[in-house]
This record gives C-alpha cells, structure tokens and sequence, in this order.
C-alpha cells in the first residue's frame, strides 16, 4: 500500500514539474486579416521578449499561467495569459485593436469688420491696407486679365507694400523637433487598464500620477529608449513613492 502511494506521489510531482518547465510557444499576429510585424512580444513572467516577423509570426518560451503582453504602436495594447492547452496546441492566435485616429484641431477665427474712428491718417491706413489686401486676393488679378483698374486703387500704398516685401529678407526657418511629452508617451505606451487595474490608480489620478513621475530625470532617459517593458517597470515603481505620498 505504501509502494502504490509512494508512486502515485512521484507521478503528481513529475507531471507537476513538467507543466513548469518552458516551452516554446508559436503564434502570429494579425488585425483586421492583416499580419503585423515588429509587434513586440514580451513574457511579462520570465521578463523575456522577442518581436514578430513580416509574416506576423513569433516564437516565445512560455510556461503554463505566463502572462503575455503584445505592443505595437497605433495597437492597443493585447495582454492574455497562457494556458497550458494553448502551449499543447502551439499555434496561438493573436487579434489587436488599432487605435481610432485623433482628428486635428481646427481654429476658427472670427473675421473683424472695419469701424471707422475720428482718427483720418489711422483710418485712411486701415482702409489702405483693406484695399490692397482685397486687391491681391481677387481684384487684382481681374484687372490684369482685363487690362483694367478697380475702383481707383492708391498706387502708392501698393507701392509701398511692394518696396517692404522686396526690402525684407527672408530668413531661413528653423525646423525644430516637436517636443513629446511624457505623460503623451505613458497614455500611448500603456493602456488606461494598466494604471486602473495594475497601478490601481483611480482615473482623476492618472494625470497628476504622471506629472509626478515626469519629475523624476529617469524619465527622461525612458523617453529616449522607450519600450513597453521599461515603461512598465519604471510606472511601477513610482507608483510606489506616489502612494506613500498620499497616505
């Protein structure tokens, strides 16, 4: 009776111990039937990450109960966890979810209409720079295709706008890099998810959370060398120091 327990014991441990050992997982990642590529693949367990070829397809040494995390830019970030049929199956199938496309901000302007003061030199300039603007958008141009002048035009303000536009010299523009800031880069690498349920941060506290960890010169370096799993990493553990402020 002792033999046949001792047995039963060794099999339990044995299949227990094999179901921990790594193996290698294969997947492909695609969205909307479209493969992607350079897809970041990152075993958020072993802290182990590889990334997706032209075909969308990776290879990955997992162990059952692994949590896997798959980033793209422009994506959602994908987060699932493994079992071990799926390790059994070795063929994992991976959907992500673009990003709905922010649309630009638009300024509109209200046009300012010309009231007239007791000032006649001010007012006589208004309406001069008012008649060669109007000249240059659209009367002008009637004029030199019909070889006629509109409305007695003062030759002389037009002159002299042209004498200032020829005098001017044109400096060269200096193109300068878009500064990105952190927080911008936080919100696009990690989900709202992550700092709700990981962080468990409530959502009136995320953008004081990053404006915290803004201030920490680390930030600046993972803003150089940004990757999902550093990112991750470094919130974490501001997010430590940020809850000890608040009790």
């Amino acid at each position: 009776m002792k033999v046949k327990l001792l047995i039963a014991l060794s099999l339990i441990v044995s299949q227990f111990s094999f179901s921990q050992t790594e193996k290698n997982l294969k997947g492909v990642v695609s969205s909307e039937n479209f493969l992607l590529s350079n897809v970041d693949v990152i075993n958020k367990t072993s802290q182990k990450s590889v990334k997706t070829n032209e075909n969308g397809e990776f290879i990955i040494a997992v162990k059952a109960n692994d949590s896997l995390l798959f980033y793209i830019k422009d994506f959602h970030l994908k987060r699932l966890k493994v079992s071990q049929k799926q390790i059994e199956l070795n063929n994992l199938e991976v959907e992500m979810l673009k990003k709905a496309e922010q649309l630009e901000e638009v300024v509109v302007a209200k046009k300012q209409s010309i009231k007239l003061s007791t000032d006649k030199a001010y007012e006589q300039s208004k309406l001069d720079g008012y008649a060669t603007e109007k000249f240059d958008n659209r009367e002008g141009h009637q004029a030199m295709r019909d070889g006629t002048f509109v409305n007695g035009l003062n030759f002389i303000t037009i002159g002299k706008k042209l004498l200032q536009l020829f005098s001017k010299e044109k400096e060269p523009e200096k193109e300068t890099p878009p500064e990105i800031e952190f927080a911008v880069l936080a919100k696009n690498t990690c989900d709202q998810k992550f700092y709700l349920e990981t962080l468990k941060l409530k959502p009136e506290e995320i953008n004081l959370f990053l404006q915290f960890c803004d201030l920490d010169p680390k930030s600046k370096k993972i803003m150089e060398h940004n990757n999902v799993l550093s990112m991750m990493d470094f919130l974490s553990v501001k997010n430590v120091e940020f809850q000890k402020l608040k009790n």
